[in-house]
């Protein structure tokens, strides 16, 4: 169960730093200077949208045999290992109008910048992959404060100083392991290794 929380909160923080989201949360820091409301619409729009996520994973796992899940699991985690490699940038458009305050502001923004973001993918391959839902939505939420909230805290002066590429590769280098795993476990499904 503790492996169902620990690896979703390490996959989505990695994956989580240089993302579009990430850079959103920048954005608002800099534009309301209230890191508390945005945090909690931090919070409040991933539990959502992870928690969507998730039950997709959980119910797209229960049509497939343990071997085609795994090979579904590996391409799509070795998928999303080669999109992680690939600086997001943000986009004008996506952030909603001012008028609603920081709270509401960051909660529609962020939940609309996760559809179909690599962390809401990774939320749905995990929900597929781990037995317990709950820990896995628990899981990719803290990931994905883990690698927001000291970019709210800290504003520019965090951003400029991570060594993003390296962290890219990071993140890639950990779903392309995931993806391997998967590989041995589709073969140990499939009775082709022992």
């Amino acid at each position: 169960m503790l492996e169902s929380l620990l690896v979703p909160t390490a996959i989505v923080a990695l994956a989580e730093i240089g993302d579009k989201t990430q850079l959103l949360a920048l954005i608002l820091a800099a534009r309301f200077r209230k890191p508390w409301p945005i945090i909690a619409g931090i919070i409040a729009a991933t539990l959502a949208n992870h928690a969507a996520a998730g039950a997709v994973g959980a119910w797209v796992g229960s049509f497939f045999s343990d071997s085609a899940l795994h090979w579904i699991l590996a391409a799509s985690f070795t998928a999303t290992a080669l999109w992680t490699l690939v600086p997001d940038k943000m986009d004008d458009d996506e952030s909603p109008a001012r008028r609603f305050g920081p709270f509401l502001t960051t909660l529609i923004a962020f939940f609309l910048a996760e559809i179909g973001d690599k962390t809401q993918v990774a939320t749905v391959m995990l929900a597929a992959q781990y037995p317990h839902l709950i820990m896995v939505i628990i899981g990719t939420t803290l990931g994905m404060l883990i690698a927001n909230v000291p970019v709210v805290l800290a504003g520019n002066f965090a951003a400029d100083k991570l060594p993003l590429t390296l962290i890219r590769r990071l993140a890639a280098t950990a779903f392309f392991v995931l993806a391997i795993v998967a590989v041995y476990s589709a073969m140990k499904a499939s009775g082709w290794v022992g």
